[in-house]
């Protein structure tokens, strides 16, 4: 279980081609940055980009996650050297909850329509996202969204697109600032959206039983 709140930003610095129980998989070598690894081990979970993956091996400037093709399929970002990622350790059940509950599973994958400064404060910028339509009905508006592992308070929905506001904080210590339109990003809804839905469904169907007992 994460945050959202992003503790570094690092680079996956070589993406090598392995076998997990016979499927094609990458084995990631990422270089950690500013994260603190001196309390890390071997097993650990770490958010990479909104993807919670399992530590396999800490080197002495990198540590290594493997990535299945199923989680592949799914994600984005997470087979390209060099590129720079958001990283955060999983979460203490002492630490302070400052986004919102983020599971480190994605939901899918949107695209970036617009990224650019704020018209009315030129440090914050403002960026819309076009997401898959089976997800807008858990997206709401001053609702919780993780993108690419940031919690983000949604600011307005148009349609099949969201915006949010990005301000000088989160855009000096997250790789967001870099988002541009046509970018693809990693997306996970409020998880409490989906327990809501679930309980109105089974609601429902208990409803629809009683009727015919």
């Amino acid at each position: 279980m994460f945050t959202g709140i992003v503790q570094a930003t690092g680079e996956i610095v070589q993406v090598d081609r392995v076998k997990i129980n016979g499927r094609n998989s990458l084995c990631l070598g990422i270089f950690p940055g500013s994260l603190d690894m001196s309390d890390a081990s071997i097993g650990d979970s770490i958010a990479v980009n909104g993807v919670c993956l399992t530590v396999t091996a800490l080197l002495e400037t990198m540590f290594t996650v493997d990535v299945s093709q199923e989680t592949l399929s799914c994600t984005c970002g997470l087979n390209k050297i060099n590129k720079r990622v958001n990283l955060e350790k999983a979460l203490r059940l002492s630490d302070r909850l400052g986004g919102h509950l983020v599971s480190g599973h994605v939901d899918a994958v949107g695209e970036v329509t617009r990224s650019e400064a704020s018209e009315t404060n030129g440090s914050n910028y403002l960026v819309s996202i076009r997401s898959p339509k089976h997800l807008l009905r858990y997206i709401a508006c001053k609702g919780s969204i993780t993108v690419n592992g940031v919690s983000l308070t949604v600011n307005r929905i148009m349609q099949e697109e969201f915006c949010v506001n990005l301000i000088p904080h989160t855009l000096s210590n997250t790789t967001l600032k870099e988002l541009e339109p046509g970018s693809r990003v990693n997306l996970e809804v409020d998880m409490l959206a989906r327990y809501v839905e679930r309980l109105s469904e089974y609601s429902r169907n208990l409803e629809n039983e009683n009727q015919y007992r």
